[in-house]
């Protein structure tokens, strides 16, 4: 954050060629990656968070379903779970540093692990 409100990131996976999304947030200290999107109606589908560092999720107390990316270190897709439900405990990921996600229904196969991404 720069003080004059949250800075967006794009996601884009430079494997495929494909923008994922252009509003992302980045979620890096304990309050945001705590919060997550917990509270929120939805997700716009240019909107995502991406938590850093974190190598799996819940989705307990959320309204709607995500799609994730965990990716390495490096941004490179290490899985990717589509349509994940409110009230679910995705696996732990060892390879993952970090976590996209995006509203429900916006990646449609448009990532497959070991897909490189960049988040600018």
């Amino acid at each position: 954050m720069d003080g004059n409100g949250p800075q967006f990131f794009v996601a884009f996976n430079r494997t495929r060629g494909v923008k994922l999304a252009d509003r992302v947030l980045r979620a890096d200290d304990y309050e945001s990656r705590s919060r997550g999107l917990l509270g929120r109606d939805s997700l716009d589908p240019a909107e995502g968070l991406w938590i850093v560092p974190c190598p799996m999720i819940h989705t307990f107390f959320m309204r709607f379903p995500i799609d994730v990316v965990f990716l390495t270190r490096d941004l490179k897709a290490a899985r990717v779970l589509e349509g994940l439900k409110p009230w679910r405990l995705t696996p732990w990921v060892f390879s993952a540093h970090s976590v996209l996600e995006l509203a429900g229904g916006v990646l449609k196969g448009s990532v497959a692990v070991g897909d490189q991404l960049e988040i600018h």
